[in-house]
């Protein structure tokens, strides 16, 4: 693209999910320049022409790439500069996703050789441009909201325990790749039964072992 007159502006998405106990986020291998064969995060640039807004071309990004539809995103922040990208000084706006590992079906479609989830703490590629540096904001504030109580409900599946959610908390707040962040069960069941995000399924409840807990689902009107 040569010198550019004016800012390439981009968007680029984190998906987080949660996979063999860990918190994991979904990689695409380039298969173009610049950075062909890297990992990245899933991207694409601004089309003035097509997208009403960055948000749209993120959305753009992951269903003609990847396809894959979030039923939300959220915007972080910006990252701007001269050198982030080879093709000129550039402005990309990082936004983040939670997501159900079953439900990312995500296939190769556009500009993309591979995809691959891996996990956020512990086997990351090196990656191409500044995602680095995004992916690593992206987990932060992850860390932060759920830190913050917010509770992480669209990762979780259509019907789940509180333990189940606790410990899906628990990994999102470790700070090692190989350890969990234990949470006190009973404070945890205080905070969060009772919680508006979550509503009891009426004579709903998982049975094994130990005595029958009760199923939840995620309220209509949450977000994140």
């Amino acid at each position: 693209m040569g010198n550019l007159l004016f800012p390439l502006v981009s968007a680029d998405v984190a998906i987080f999910s949660i996979g063999d106990g860990a918190l994991q986020v979904l990689l695409v291998q380039r298969a173009r320049a610049p950075a062909a064969g890297a990992w990245a995060l899933p991207g694409a640039v601004l089309n003035p022409q097509s997208d009403r807004d960055l948000e749209a071309t993120a959305r753009r990004a992951l269903r003609d790439k990847i396809s894959v539809e979030v039923p939300y995103l959220s915007q972080l922040r910006t990252f701007a500069g001269a050198d982030r990208d080879p093709r000129g000084w550039s402005l990309g706006v990082l936004y983040y996703a939670l997501l159900p590992k079953n439900r990312v079906q995500a296939v190769v479609r556009s500009k993309v050789e591979l995809v691959r989830w891996v996990n956020v703490d512990a086997d990351l590629p090196a990656l191409a441009f500044d995602h680095a540096e995004q992916l690593a904001a992206a987990r932060s504030a992850l860390r932060e909201r759920v830190r913050e109580h917010a509770l992480p409900l669209h990762l979780m599946p259509e019907q789940f325990t509180l333990t189940q959610l606790q410990k899906v908390c628990e990994i999102i707040l470790a700070q090692r790749p190989d350890g969990v962040a234990a949470l006190d069960k009973g404070a945890f069941r205080r905070r969060f039964a009772k919680s508006a995000d979550i509503v009891e399924i009426p004579g709903a409840f998982e049975r094994g072992a130990q005595r029958p807990a009760q199923l939840f689902e995620v309220a209509p009107d949450f977000r994140f």
